[in-house]
């Protein structure tokens, strides 16, 4: 009879490891090349916690060689280097970022009124308000995305997914 290993760090740590790795690389590289259809942001953050949990276990379970691995030139290098990596990376050194632009841009977006989105998107706001309707939400050129969110219980990307995308 063949004896079942006990279910310890390294029978899950390793593939939890692996798989989010893979995941992360993957959804990343999309990311880098703004290739990102579905829920493949979300994938990316939302996963990321479990490449966290898998690599805690896999370094618990490798800390003796990991250890080792810091005594040494390379190994104080790399960890060196990567710190330093990430410091800098909390500046922007001047320079505007997309991600420092969206929730500034999409507050502004939600609290405007249908009409002004529609001389955003450059289109009539009568236009804007029967697409709304068609999908069940009733409206009026004055009101606004957060508004409308609130009253008929949607999510505002949704909503300003109806008004910004074409069908």
């Amino acid at each position: 009879m063949k004896r079942r290993k006990p279910f310890g760090l390294r029978t899950w740590s390793t593939p939890l490891t692996i798989g989010s790795f893979l995941l992360m690389a993957v959804t990343g590289v999309l990311m880098f090349f703004d290739v990102v259809p579905g829920y493949v942001s979300f994938a990316h953050e939302w996963f990321s916690w479990f490449f966290l949990i898998g690599a805690g276990g896999h370094i618990a379970v490798n800390i003796r060689p990991m250890k080792r691995h810091l005594e040494s030139s390379w190994g104080r290098a790399s960890v060196a280097l990567f710190t330093v990596a990430l410091v800098l990376s909390t500046f922007s050194f001047g320079h505007i970022t997309a991600p420092q632009l969206k929730w500034p841009v999409f507050g502004a977006l939600v609290q405007a009124p249908l009409s002004a989105l529609a001389g955003v998107k450059r289109t009539d706001a009568v236009d804007i308000v029967t697409k709304l309707e068609r999908h069940g939400i009733t409206a009026t050129p004055e009101q606004s995305i957060e508004d409308l969110a609130a009253r008929n219980d949607v999510d505002e990307f949704h909503l300003l997914g109806l008004v910004f995308l074409d069908e």
